[in-house]
């Protein structure tokens, strides 16, 4: 009887203590259903061993710890070599939207061109409310949070790479290259894995990384919170992502004879299928036609050859990457290859047709290539893992010969995109850019409900470096040619606007003063930027070797 007793207590006392000890990071399951141990891949667990409870806690969280400060160091080395550039390119809406948030004086002329598209995201208020309430100083908050995104993605990176590979190294290595490689442009698509400044695409990424986890796990209701999570910060990346969680979760019959799907099973796949269709979009008109056919990206067939190689060889890739999982029986490897192929095709498949058929032009803004973002950013993972397995392995030298070559190719790449910026352009410190010291100039010497105009195409001038007035300067201005011409191609309603205000400054470098007053007695312009030598008749109270800020009166 006593024997009895003694035998069920040391099972109790064994399964708490394999539970406390083994939750999270012994039984990691697959996707079939199975568990797999970190050093197993045949679905069988290790043997539990009998450490001091105590020190086995202690030590996992030390672990835990190193884990945790590692990768926070790496997201810093990351910026590093990515650079920081707030106000560059898209920032020119992101920060614009999140300094009117923190001050809804700003922009009372113009700020329909971010804040129409922006009432399907709280990205901009989500950033703004945390600043307003401990008050820390704008600049500093975005800086912040462009490290803390940064860590997210790289944190999510981890946990797949944990799932996928069970050597540790090969888990690392696989962090470590998208670390390095977040300025990999995304062929075709104007996109980069991660971007130089502060980005709703990138916080959503974080979010669909965790949704791929919980994917993974079969955790099917976090994996949907996550998702629409990331819907609420960016739609159309979080779209992409759902339906790559959705083919991931999809689980086929047993092949015993059964070759049909189940009711539930076909719906998911329809859902995984429809799912990027649908928003709904104002009519079209000539004027959005004209901002549409400025997105080169909106049209696969007239990408170049190379474009279309970078879309298409990830995918081969990767079916190779599943053939390699197959002779480990890496598993879940395995199979986030192999769906993340069936994915890519079918989105590939979508994308030319909405290309192809004019009839389905107003779809074209769902930007249905960008899926390429989610496939490359899994592609370089999967990679960097398995450079991990079979070349890098536990050898230093091996390590160094590959990352820092990368590091500094990369590094170099971002100081010949952007060579008139400080690499690094951080809170507090003097811009050697004479475009950004008269924004900056702008911004505290000219009334609040000032209205500018530029050169249209001032964002590809030498020397400007592709940085928006409009966040950085802090006041209303007419629309540019560049970067506006993307939010008239977004939203419709702005197009007749946009196009609009860019016919009124066309011929810009031959204006004169009557061409200036032309512009005030339409559209209340009453300060104009300039390029030396500026333009006679005109007071110009700012200068510098590049830029001037003159008066229309």
């Amino acid at each position: 009887m006593l024997t009895s007793v003694r035998l069920r207590l040391q099972k109790i006392w064994w399964g708490q203590f394999w539970i406390s000890n083994c939750k999270g990071r012994c039984l990691e399951p697959g996707l079939d259903g199975r568990h797999y141990g970190p050093n197993t891949t045949d679905g069988s667990v290790p043997r539990p061993t009998l450490p001091n409870k105590l020190g086995s806690h202690i030590g996992t969280s030390l672990q835990g710890l190193g884990r945790l400060a590692f990768l926070l160091l790496l997201a810093a080395f990351a910026m590093l070599v990515q650079g920081y550039h707030p106000g560059l390119e898209d920032d020119a809406f992101y920060l614009a939207a999140i300094k009117h948030n923190l001050t809804p004086a700003l922009f009372p002329h113009d700020a329909d061109f971010f804040r129409l598209q922006f009432q399907a995201t709280v990205f901009d208020k989500l950033i703004a409310f945390p600043l307003r309430w401990t008050h820390v100083p704008l600049e500093w908050g975005i800086l912040f949070w462009q490290w803390a995104v940064t860590f997210l993605i790289l944190w999510g990176c981890w946990r797949i790479s944990r799932r996928c590979f069970v050597e540790t190294h090969a888990q690392w290595a696989a962090v470590a290259l998208v670390a390095v490689l977040l300025t990999l442009p995304v062929s075709g698509t104007a996109l980069s894995l991660t971007d130089q400044h502060l980005h709703a695409r990138a916080l959503a990424t974080a979010g669909i990384l965790a949704a791929i986890v919980a994917a993974i796990d079969q955790r099917r209701i976090l994996a949907i919170a996550l998702l629409v999570a990331a819907f609420s910060v960016h739609a159309i990346m979080a779209m992409f992502g759902a339906s790559y969680c959705l083919v991931l979760m999809w689980r086929p019959a047993e092949r015993t004879g059964l070759q049909h799907t189940t009711r539930q099973q076909r719906a998911e796949v329809l859902a995984a299928s429809l799912l990027p269709m649908g928003w709904i979009f104002d009519p079209s008109s000539d004027a959005w036609r004209q901002a549409a056919a400025t997105r080169q990206f909106y049209f696969v067939l007239r990408w170049h050859w190379y474009e279309l190689l970078g879309m298409v060889a990830p995918l081969v890739l990767l079916w190779w990457f599943r053939a390699l999982a197959r002779t480990q029986r890496s598993v879940v490897l395995e199979q986030v290859a192999e769906r993340l192929v069936y994915f890519g095709v079918f989105q590939l498949a979508l994308a030319l047709i909405i290309s192809l058929f004019p009839q389905l032009e107003r779809f074209r803004p769902l930007e249905p290539v960008r899926f390429l973002h989610l496939v490359y950013l899994l592609f370089v993972l999967l990679a960097g893992g398995l450079l991990g397995r079979y070349v890098l392995k536990q050898h230093a030298l091996r390590w160094l010969l590959l990352f820092v070559p990368l590091s500094c190719g990369m590094f170099y790449a971002q100081r010949q995109m952007y060579p008139a910026t400080a690499h690094l352009e951080l809170p507090g410190a003097a811009s050697s850019n004479a475009w950004m010291e008269a924004f900056r100039w702008i911004s505290e010497n000219t009334p609040v409900d000032s209205q500018f105009a530029l050169d249209p195409h001032y964002l590809e001038l030498p020397g400007e470096d592709y940085h928006g007035f409009r966040a950085l300067a802090e006041r209303s201005v007419l629309a540019d040619a560049v970067k506006d011409a993307g939010m008239a191609a977004r939203v419709p309603r702005l197009a007749p606007r946009w196009r609009r205000e860019v016919e009124a400054q066309s011929g810009w470098r031959n204006f004169k003063r009557p061409d200036f007053l032309r512009l005030k007695a339409e559209f209340g312009v009453d300060w104009v930027v300039l390029t030396e030598p500026g333009v006679e008749g005109l007071s110009c109270p700012y200068r510098n070797p590049q830029v001037l800020v003159c008066r229309v009166e």
